[in-house]
Protein backbone atom coordinates (compact mmCIF):
# COMPACT_ATOMS: atom_id res chain seq x y z
CA UNK A 1 0.00 0.00 0.00
CA UNK A 2 1.27 3.19 -1.02
CA UNK A 3 0.94 5.74 2.02
CA UNK A 4 -0.16 9.68 0.97
CA UNK A 5 -0.82 11.78 4.10
CA UNK A 6 0.85 11.05 7.42
CA UNK A 7 -0.19 13.88 9.94
CA UNK A 8 2.22 13.72 12.35
CA UNK A 9 5.66 14.06 11.43
CA UNK A 10 7.81 11.18 12.65
CA UNK A 11 10.58 12.22 15.18
CA UNK A 12 13.97 10.23 17.07
CA UNK A 13 13.97 7.84 13.83
CA UNK A 14 16.97 6.55 12.25
CA UNK A 15 17.75 6.85 8.78
CA UNK A 16 19.74 4.97 5.83
CA UNK A 17 23.39 5.47 6.41
CA UNK A 18 23.23 7.62 9.55
CA UNK A 19 23.27 4.24 11.36
CA UNK A 20 26.26 3.02 13.02
CA UNK A 21 27.21 -0.66 12.94
CA UNK A 22 28.36 -2.75 15.87
CA UNK A 23 31.10 -4.44 15.21
CA UNK A 24 29.63 -7.95 14.98
CA UNK A 25 26.88 -8.50 12.05
CA UNK A 26 23.93 -10.16 12.56
CA UNK A 27 23.19 -12.94 10.22
CA UNK A 28 20.32 -12.73 7.02
CA UNK A 29 17.20 -14.24 8.22
CA UNK A 30 14.17 -15.84 6.43
CA UNK A 31 10.36 -14.72 7.25
CA UNK A 32 7.90 -17.05 5.94
CA UNK A 33 5.17 -15.57 4.13
CA UNK A 34 1.35 -16.07 3.62
CA UNK A 35 -0.31 -15.06 0.03
CA UNK A 36 -3.76 -13.07 0.85
CA UNK A 37 -6.01 -14.70 -2.12
CA UNK A 38 -9.20 -13.10 -3.85
CA UNK A 39 -9.42 -12.89 -7.52
CA UNK A 40 -6.05 -12.44 -7.42
CA UNK A 41 -2.44 -12.68 -5.25
CA UNK A 42 -3.29 -9.90 -3.20
CA UNK A 43 -1.03 -9.54 -0.01
CA UNK A 44 1.90 -11.51 1.21
CA UNK A 45 1.95 -11.06 5.09
CA UNK A 46 3.93 -12.85 8.05
CA UNK A 47 4.38 -12.64 11.97
CA UNK A 48 6.23 -10.08 14.05
CA UNK A 49 5.76 -10.22 18.19
CA UNK A 50 5.39 -7.42 19.78
CA UNK A 51 5.44 -6.45 23.71
CA UNK A 52 6.32 -8.19 26.73
CA UNK A 53 5.62 -11.33 27.24
CA UNK A 54 5.33 -10.96 23.34
CA UNK A 55 1.98 -11.57 21.43
CA UNK A 56 2.14 -12.47 17.27
CA UNK A 57 0.52 -10.40 14.95
CA UNK A 58 0.44 -10.85 11.19
CA UNK A 59 1.38 -7.75 8.59
CA UNK A 60 2.47 -7.03 5.63
CA UNK A 61 6.02 -6.00 5.16
CA UNK A 62 5.28 -3.24 2.59
CA UNK A 63 7.62 -1.26 0.76
CA UNK A 64 5.24 1.91 0.09
CA UNK A 65 5.16 2.81 3.40
CA UNK A 66 7.55 3.61 6.56
CA UNK A 67 5.98 2.94 9.95
CA UNK A 68 4.95 0.59 11.84
CA UNK A 69 1.02 0.33 12.55
CA UNK A 70 -1.13 -2.88 13.80
CA UNK A 71 -4.54 -3.28 15.59
CA UNK A 72 -5.28 -3.13 18.89
CA UNK A 73 -7.70 -3.35 21.47
CA UNK A 74 -8.16 0.24 21.05
CA UNK A 75 -10.06 -0.04 18.15
CA UNK A 76 -13.32 -1.28 18.24
CA UNK A 77 -13.85 -1.48 14.71
CA UNK A 78 -11.16 -3.61 13.99
CA UNK A 79 -12.04 -7.30 13.58
CA UNK A 80 -8.15 -8.48 13.10
CA UNK A 81 -6.14 -10.24 15.72
CA UNK A 82 -5.53 -7.25 17.98
CA UNK A 83 -2.47 -6.17 20.42
CA UNK A 84 -3.71 -5.73 24.00
CA UNK A 85 -0.81 -2.88 25.27
CA UNK A 86 -2.13 -3.27 29.01
CA UNK A 87 -0.43 -6.80 28.98
CA UNK A 88 2.78 -5.45 28.07
CA UNK A 89 5.44 -4.87 30.62
CA UNK A 90 7.62 -2.57 27.76
CA UNK A 91 4.70 -0.69 26.52
CA UNK A 92 5.45 2.76 26.63
CA UNK A 93 2.25 5.35 25.31
CA UNK A 94 3.55 8.14 22.99
CA UNK A 95 0.07 9.94 23.90
CA UNK A 96 -0.11 11.24 20.02
CA UNK A 97 -2.88 10.84 17.44
CA UNK A 98 -2.72 10.57 13.71
CA UNK A 99 -4.14 9.71 11.01
CA UNK A 100 -2.97 7.97 7.58
CA UNK A 101 -4.94 7.64 3.83
CA UNK A 102 -3.53 5.22 1.75
CA UNK A 103 -3.31 5.71 -2.13
CA UNK A 104 -3.14 2.04 -2.47
CA UNK A 105 -5.49 -0.06 -0.68
CA UNK A 106 -5.85 -3.82 -0.02
CA UNK A 107 -7.19 -5.53 -2.90
CA UNK A 108 -7.63 -4.01 -6.81
CA UNK A 109 -10.50 -1.99 -6.17
CA UNK A 110 -9.51 1.88 -6.45
CA UNK A 111 -9.37 4.23 -4.10
CA UNK A 112 -11.91 6.72 -3.67
CA UNK A 113 -11.18 9.44 -1.02
CA UNK A 114 -10.31 8.37 2.04
CA UNK A 115 -11.81 5.06 1.88
CA UNK A 116 -8.16 3.38 3.32
CA UNK A 117 -7.84 5.74 6.21
CA UNK A 118 -6.36 4.41 9.53
CA UNK A 119 -6.67 6.40 12.88
CA UNK A 120 -3.49 6.05 15.52
CA UNK A 121 -2.04 6.29 18.45
CA UNK A 122 1.52 6.59 18.92
CA UNK A 123 3.75 3.79 21.44
CA UNK A 124 7.26 2.26 21.59
CA UNK A 125 7.18 -1.36 22.78
CA UNK A 126 9.67 -4.23 21.67
CA UNK A 127 9.19 -6.28 19.01
CA UNK A 128 10.57 -9.34 17.48
CA UNK A 129 10.98 -10.72 13.97
CA UNK A 130 12.79 -13.77 13.17
CA UNK A 131 14.84 -14.08 16.52
CA UNK A 132 15.62 -10.23 16.51
CA UNK A 133 14.66 -8.47 19.04
CA UNK A 134 14.88 -4.72 18.62
CA UNK A 135 13.72 -2.76 21.90
CA UNK A 136 11.53 0.57 21.82
CA UNK A 137 10.60 0.46 18.86
CA UNK A 138 8.47 3.46 17.05
CA UNK A 139 5.01 2.15 16.56
CA UNK A 140 1.19 2.96 16.07
CA UNK A 141 -1.36 1.51 17.66
CA UNK A 142 -4.50 1.38 15.10
CA UNK A 143 -7.78 2.95 17.23
CA UNK A 144 -9.87 2.98 14.21
CA UNK A 145 -10.00 1.96 10.27
CA UNK A 146 -12.20 2.20 7.29
CA UNK A 147 -14.68 -0.65 6.93
CA UNK A 148 -12.43 -1.02 3.39
CA UNK A 149 -9.48 -2.47 5.69
CA UNK A 150 -12.26 -5.37 7.34
CA UNK A 151 -11.17 -8.22 4.72
CA UNK A 152 -7.64 -8.04 5.83
CA UNK A 153 -6.79 -11.65 6.89
CA UNK A 154 -3.47 -9.55 8.66
CA UNK A 155 -3.16 -7.23 11.72
CA UNK A 156 -1.11 -4.24 10.53
CA UNK A 157 1.64 -2.87 8.03
CA UNK A 158 5.34 -3.01 8.75
CA UNK A 159 6.54 -0.18 6.39
CA UNK A 160 10.03 -1.16 4.16
CA UNK A 161 10.82 2.48 2.33
CA UNK A 162 13.88 3.48 1.19
CA UNK A 163 14.97 5.01 4.46
CA UNK A 164 15.30 2.60 7.58
CA UNK A 165 12.92 3.90 10.07
CA UNK A 166 11.27 1.76 13.39
CA UNK A 167 12.18 -1.61 13.66
CA UNK A 168 14.81 -2.06 10.70
CA UNK A 169 16.73 0.75 11.47
CA UNK A 170 16.80 -0.88 14.81
CA UNK A 171 18.27 -4.36 13.03
CA UNK A 172 20.50 -2.38 11.25
CA UNK A 173 21.92 -0.75 14.20
CA UNK A 174 22.63 -4.00 15.55
CA UNK A 175 24.38 -5.32 12.86
CA UNK A 176 22.43 -6.83 10.25
CA UNK A 177 23.02 -5.33 6.54
CA UNK A 178 20.74 -2.82 5.41
CA UNK A 179 19.11 -4.68 2.45
CA UNK A 180 16.14 -7.15 2.09
CA UNK A 181 14.99 -9.38 -0.41
CA UNK A 182 11.00 -10.35 -1.33
CA UNK A 183 10.23 -13.63 -2.89
CA UNK A 184 6.54 -12.76 -3.89
CA UNK A 185 4.76 -15.79 -5.25
CA UNK A 186 1.46 -17.25 -6.51
CA UNK A 187 -0.49 -18.53 -4.44
CA UNK A 188 0.39 -22.03 -6.91
CA UNK A 189 3.51 -21.84 -6.12
CA UNK A 190 3.74 -20.83 -2.31
CA UNK A 191 6.54 -20.72 -0.33
CA UNK A 192 6.97 -16.70 -0.09
CA UNK A 193 9.62 -15.09 1.97
CA UNK A 194 11.20 -12.15 3.13
CA UNK A 195 14.75 -12.57 3.74
CA UNK A 196 15.98 -9.64 6.14
CA UNK A 197 20.25 -8.55 5.39
CA UNK A 198 20.39 -10.57 2.90
CA UNK A 199 19.67 -12.60 -0.20
CA UNK A 200 18.57 -15.99 -0.74
CA UNK A 201 20.02 -17.66 -4.41
CA UNK A 202 18.45 -20.28 -3.90
CA UNK A 203 15.14 -18.48 -5.43
CA UNK A 204 16.38 -17.16 -8.73
CA UNK A 205 18.40 -17.65 -11.86
CA UNK A 206 20.78 -15.77 -13.85
CA UNK A 207 22.51 -12.61 -12.36
CA UNK A 208 20.98 -9.61 -10.25
CA UNK A 209 20.87 -6.41 -12.16
CA UNK A 210 21.01 -3.65 -10.09
CA UNK A 211 19.73 -0.19 -10.62
CA UNK A 212 20.43 3.61 -8.78
CA UNK A 213 17.97 4.83 -6.96
CA UNK A 214 17.17 8.58 -7.83
CA UNK A 215 19.82 10.54 -5.91
CA UNK A 216 16.69 13.15 -5.19
CA UNK A 217 14.68 10.37 -4.10
CA UNK A 218 13.02 10.78 -0.51
CA UNK A 219 12.43 7.36 1.35
CA UNK A 220 10.54 6.00 -1.95
CA UNK A 221 11.13 2.59 -3.86
CA UNK A 222 11.08 4.53 -7.01
CA UNK A 223 12.91 3.98 -10.41
CA UNK A 224 13.28 6.15 -14.01
CA UNK A 225 12.01 4.08 -16.57
CA UNK A 226 12.84 5.22 -20.56
CA UNK A 227 9.98 3.44 -21.78
CA UNK A 228 6.95 0.63 -21.62
CA UNK A 229 6.32 -1.67 -24.24
CA UNK A 230 3.47 -3.90 -24.55
CA UNK A 231 3.76 -7.67 -26.52
CA UNK A 232 6.94 -5.86 -28.28
CA UNK A 233 5.44 -2.20 -29.24
CA UNK A 234 4.79 1.14 -28.05
CA UNK A 235 4.14 4.42 -28.70
CA UNK A 236 5.48 8.00 -28.26
CA UNK A 237 3.61 8.13 -25.60
CA UNK A 238 4.82 4.69 -23.61
CA UNK A 239 8.20 5.75 -24.38
CA UNK A 240 7.98 8.80 -21.83
CA UNK A 241 10.33 8.80 -19.27
CA UNK A 242 8.53 8.15 -15.93
CA UNK A 243 8.99 7.48 -12.24
CA UNK A 244 7.70 4.26 -10.91
CA UNK A 245 7.05 3.51 -7.82
CA UNK A 246 7.64 -0.01 -6.69
CA UNK A 247 5.40 -1.41 -4.11
CA UNK A 248 4.68 -5.19 -2.76
CA UNK A 249 1.52 -3.36 -0.17
CA UNK A 250 -0.17 -3.08 -3.58
CA UNK A 251 -1.86 -6.36 -5.70
CA UNK A 252 -1.84 -5.14 -9.08
CA UNK A 253 -0.49 -2.00 -11.48
CA UNK A 254 -1.75 1.65 -11.04
CA UNK A 255 -0.50 4.78 -14.31
CA UNK A 256 -1.99 7.84 -15.19
CA UNK A 257 -5.58 7.43 -17.59
CA UNK A 258 -3.52 8.18 -20.93
CA UNK A 259 -0.65 5.49 -20.48
CA UNK A 260 -3.61 2.54 -19.06
CA UNK A 261 -5.54 3.59 -22.20
CA UNK A 262 -2.69 3.15 -24.44
CA UNK A 263 -1.12 0.00 -23.04
CA UNK A 264 -4.55 -1.71 -23.24
CA UNK A 265 -5.39 -0.66 -26.83
CA UNK A 266 -2.32 -3.04 -27.75
CA UNK A 267 -4.38 -5.94 -26.03
CA UNK A 268 -7.80 -5.25 -27.03
CA UNK A 269 -10.12 -2.64 -27.93
CA UNK A 270 -12.72 -4.78 -25.64
CA UNK A 271 -11.10 -3.80 -22.84
CA UNK A 272 -13.10 -0.33 -21.61
CA UNK A 273 -13.83 1.00 -18.32
CA UNK A 274 -15.75 -0.45 -15.31
CA UNK A 275 -18.58 1.91 -15.25
CA UNK A 276 -19.23 0.99 -11.37
CA UNK A 277 -16.03 1.25 -10.48
CA UNK A 278 -14.06 4.67 -11.55
CA UNK A 279 -10.63 3.66 -12.86
CA UNK A 280 -11.16 0.06 -13.68
CA UNK A 281 -11.21 -1.72 -16.82
CA UNK A 282 -12.87 -4.88 -17.72
CA UNK A 283 -13.35 -7.20 -20.52
CA UNK A 284 -15.39 -10.82 -21.14
CA UNK A 285 -13.63 -13.37 -18.76
CA UNK A 286 -13.80 -15.70 -21.77
CA UNK A 287 -12.14 -13.76 -23.82
CA UNK A 288 -9.35 -13.44 -21.52
CA UNK A 289 -7.09 -16.55 -22.85
CA UNK A 290 -6.52 -15.80 -25.89
CA UNK A 291 -5.15 -12.31 -25.36
CA UNK A 292 -1.26 -11.66 -25.39
CA UNK A 293 -0.46 -9.29 -22.63
CA UNK A 294 2.95 -8.90 -21.94
CA UNK A 295 3.77 -5.89 -20.58
CA UNK A 296 7.62 -4.80 -20.39
CA UNK A 297 8.65 -1.88 -18.52
CA UNK A 298 12.12 -0.54 -19.06
CA UNK A 299 15.28 0.89 -16.75
CA UNK A 300 18.41 1.20 -16.80
CA UNK A 301 21.31 -0.68 -15.16
CA UNK A 302 24.15 0.92 -12.79
CA UNK A 303 26.47 0.12 -15.52
CA UNK A 304 24.40 1.78 -17.82
CA UNK A 305 22.55 -0.96 -19.92
CA UNK A 306 19.02 -1.07 -20.10
CA UNK A 307 17.08 -3.96 -18.74
CA UNK A 308 13.62 -4.51 -18.77
CA UNK A 309 10.83 -6.22 -16.08
CA UNK A 310 7.90 -8.21 -18.08
CA UNK A 311 4.52 -8.88 -16.40
CA UNK A 312 3.39 -11.97 -18.42
CA UNK A 313 -0.05 -12.12 -19.81
CA UNK A 314 -1.10 -14.57 -17.04
CA UNK A 315 -1.29 -11.17 -15.32
CA UNK A 316 -4.34 -9.73 -17.22
CA UNK A 317 -7.63 -10.72 -15.16
CA UNK A 318 -7.31 -9.76 -11.55
CA UNK A 319 -10.60 -11.75 -10.76
CA UNK A 320 -14.54 -10.87 -12.06
CA UNK A 321 -16.05 -7.49 -10.81
CA UNK A 322 -18.40 -8.52 -7.83
CA UNK A 323 -21.29 -6.82 -10.10
CA UNK A 324 -21.15 -8.46 -13.05
CA UNK A 325 -18.89 -11.93 -12.47
CA UNK A 326 -18.85 -12.39 -16.40
CA UNK A 327 -16.51 -9.73 -16.88
CA UNK A 328 -13.08 -9.86 -15.68
CA UNK A 329 -11.09 -7.07 -13.99
CA UNK A 330 -7.79 -6.27 -16.10
CA UNK A 331 -4.43 -5.86 -13.72
CA UNK A 332 -4.03 -1.80 -14.63
CA UNK A 333 -6.24 0.76 -12.89
CA UNK A 334 -6.04 4.68 -13.75
CA UNK A 335 -4.57 6.91 -11.40
CA UNK A 336 -3.67 10.47 -12.47
CA UNK A 337 -0.12 11.45 -10.41
CA UNK A 338 0.91 7.97 -9.99
CA UNK A 339 2.88 5.07 -11.45
CA UNK A 340 3.46 2.31 -9.47
CA UNK A 341 4.06 -1.52 -10.26
CA UNK A 342 2.82 -4.12 -7.48
CA UNK A 343 2.37 -7.55 -6.97
CA UNK A 344 1.39 -8.45 -10.52
CA UNK A 345 4.98 -7.65 -11.42
CA UNK A 346 6.95 -8.41 -7.98
CA UNK A 347 5.69 -12.05 -8.03
CA UNK A 348 7.98 -12.55 -11.58
CA UNK A 349 11.06 -11.04 -10.27
CA UNK A 350 13.31 -11.78 -7.34
CA UNK A 351 13.91 -8.47 -5.73
CA UNK A 352 16.60 -6.54 -3.45
CA UNK A 353 16.23 -3.87 -1.70
CA UNK A 354 19.43 -2.06 -1.15
CA UNK A 355 18.74 0.99 1.63
CA UNK A 356 22.51 1.24 2.18
CA UNK A 357 23.66 1.38 -0.81
CA UNK A 358 20.19 2.93 -2.53
CA UNK A 359 19.60 0.42 -5.54
CA UNK A 360 17.05 -2.15 -6.20
CA UNK A 361 18.30 -5.22 -7.97
CA UNK A 362 15.95 -8.10 -9.73
CA UNK A 363 16.17 -11.71 -11.38
CA UNK A 364 14.41 -13.75 -12.75
CA UNK A 365 12.75 -16.33 -10.00
CA UNK A 366 12.93 -20.01 -10.66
Amino acid sequence: MFSIFLSLLLCGVAYGRTITLTSRALEPQNVPLDDFFRGTDLQWFGNISVGTPPQEITVVFDTGSRTLEFASTLCPSCNQVKFDPSLSSTFVDGGRTTSITFSTGVGVDPVVGANYKLTLRSATDTVSVAGFQVPNVDLFLITDQTPAFSIDPFSGIQGMGAQATGLFAGLVAQGLPSLFSLYLTPQAVGNAELTLGGIDETKFQGDLVFASLPAAQTGVWRLPSPGISVNGQTTALLSTTRNIIFDSGTSNVLFSTDTTEAIYAFISPDIVPHASEPGTYGIACDKIPSLAAAISIAFTAQDGHVFELTIPSSELSVGPFADDPTVCQTLINAFDGLDLVGGSLLKHWYSVWDIGDQRMGFAEVI
